[in-house]
């Protein structure tokens, strides 16, 4: 189970989401992996948990039976989630990850996936906290809105992820890093496709990647 806490800020919040592995190519001494293989929802956009039943405490099926034990004590992972006010950029963060979502807009001009001029920026930024945290593994996850047909959204989700890949690839240092690439099309929306505001929060490009014991 994942908590989750939300709250905003105007300035965007750097970073980024990584990790996974599959099969590849190579730019520079950075791996790149990406393959068919489709799980059945990307690792850390699993739905969160619903609100609590409402159950009474005297119920008789709540007594342990006779022998019975208590399961061992689970830590939740809790997360909090961090977006600028217009939501350009999400940053979601647990004690095991760090992941920034960037809308689409800020990185790409309408159905490309060639960079505008701040894109390169934003990236670099998100290069540097990896850096940091001492990443060894990227994840770099494209995503669309469901306007259009489902294969041309999988190719412009995919080459978008490419083309932040490849730019990650020129600040993040550890020349051992290994990243997962994917396009998902319209696959794992994160907001309602029948409003602009929601097709545009699922039009976006996620970047995770572990968080190092010992960094911020």
């Amino acid at each position: 189970m994942i908590a989750v806490t939300y709250r905003h800020r105007v300035a965007a919040a750097t970073a980024a989401v990584g990790l996974v592995v599959a099969g590849g190519h190579f730019i520079g001494a950075s791996a790149a992996y990406a393959d068919d293989v489709k799980p059945s929802v990307p690792p850390g956009t699993e739905p969160s948990a619903s609100a609590p039943v409402q159950i009474d405490s005297n119920a008789p099926g709540l007594k342990i039976p006779q022998g019975g034990t208590l399961a061992p004590v689970k830590v939740l992972d809790i997360a909090e989630v961090v977006e600028d006010l217009g939501g350009e950029q999400r940053r979601q963060e647990t004690n095991q990850t760090v992941m920034m979502a960037l809308q689409s807009e800020v990185l790409f001009p309408e159905n490309s996936a060639v960079f505008n001029a701040q894109a390169a920026a934003r990236i670099q930024a998100i290069a540097n906290e990896i850096n940091t945290q001492k990443a060894t593994r990227i994840r770099v996850f494209g995503f669309t809105d469901d306007q259009g047909s489902y294969e041309h959204g999988k190719e412009l989700s995919k080459q978008r992820a490419d083309a932040v890949q490849a730019e990650l690839a020129k600040t993040v240092t550890n020349p051992s890093v290994v990243f997962d690439v994917r396009g998902y099309s319209e696959d794992y929306p994160i907001a309602d496709n029948s409003t602009e505001e929601g097709r545009k929060k699922n039009r976006r490009v996620e970047i995770t990647f572990p968080r190092s014991t010992g960094g911020g």
